[in-house]
């Protein structure tokens, strides 16, 4: 009778411990069992609509309330989307400057009853000047938050020929095909916070301050609000208080006295 050394005997046992055959290979292990999917897998491609009814009908309380967080996420995603009108700062030429300024100015947002038109600064820059540096940064930011206003870029001297750099950056401000202010010069005279910088945009009138809500706190669809929490942001606080008061802000806000008169570059695109 032929050996079969694979075959699990007391013999065949013997003969490996003492060497004589191998040792056996180690049994595969079973596979175990993929894990079942999470709620956020399973109903990754519900709208916020369809996870309301899912909650309300959820088997525990637990279930009912991560299926809410879900649906509170496909909200905020939602209105994302809806708000991107601008979200950033567009590139422009002198040439373009009449289409891309004054008259996207007097478009009026979708909704706006009051027909404010659009809110629109133009950055004046140069780059390899720090505090214009450090300006661009916090316009681009700005930009982002609030996609109601629109924002745009040119080097200072391809906009007004012979514009000197000690005026940089500049800010010009629109609204419905007028100039609304100008911020000359801004942060040369000390660093400026991203805070300062939007809150003066807020007083300027470029910029409407639009709801904001937390995480979870969106309206929705039925219009039913749900809950109200306070934003912590510090920018946040700046822009309230900024829309809390009356005060007006003057025709020309300059972020350090400059010697030239504005006269001197006054121009019409």
């Amino acid at each position: 009778m032929a050996l079969n050394p694979n075959e699990d005997t007391e013999f065949n046992e013997a003969l490996r411990k003492h060497g004589i055959l191998p040792p056996r290979p180690p049994t595969p292990r079973t596979p175990s069992p993929p894990p079942a999917p999470t709620l956020d897998e399973k109903y990754a491609h519900y709208t916020a609509a369809q996870l309301r009814e899912l909650a309300a009908e959820a088997p525990d309380d637990e279930t009912e309330r991560i299926l809410e967080v879900m649906r509170r996420k496909r909200l905020q995603e939602a209105r994302k989307i809806e708000m991107a009108r601008f979200g950033r700062v567009y590139p422009i030429s002198r040439e373009d400057y009449t289409r891309e300024v004054t008259e996207a100015s007097n478009v009026n947002e979708e909704g706006d009853e009051m027909q404010r038109g659009t809110g629109v600064v133009v950055f004046l820059y140069k780059d390899g000047i720090t505090h214009s540096d450090r300006a661009k940064e916090h316009i681009n930011i700005i930009a982002q938050r609030h996609p109601h206003t629109k924002f745009v870029s040119i080097v200072g001297d391809k906009c007004i020929p012979n514009l000197p750099d000690v005026r940089l950056p500049m800010l010009i401000i629109y609204r419905k095909g007028e100039v609304l202010n100008q911020l000359v010069a801004w942060g040369a005279d000390r660093e400026r916070k991203i805070e300062e910088m939007e809150a003066v945009l807020i007083l300027a009138g470029a910029i409407i301050p639009q709801q904001r809500l937390p995480p979870g706190a969106e309206h929705d669809s039925d219009g039913s609000d749900l809950d109200e929490e306070v934003d912590d942001d510090p920018s946040s606080r700046m822009r309230s208080a900024a829309t809390s008061t009356n005060a007006k802000a003057p025709k020309n806000l300059r972020g350090k006295k400059a010697e030239d008169s504005d006269s001197d570059f006054e121009f019409d695109l």
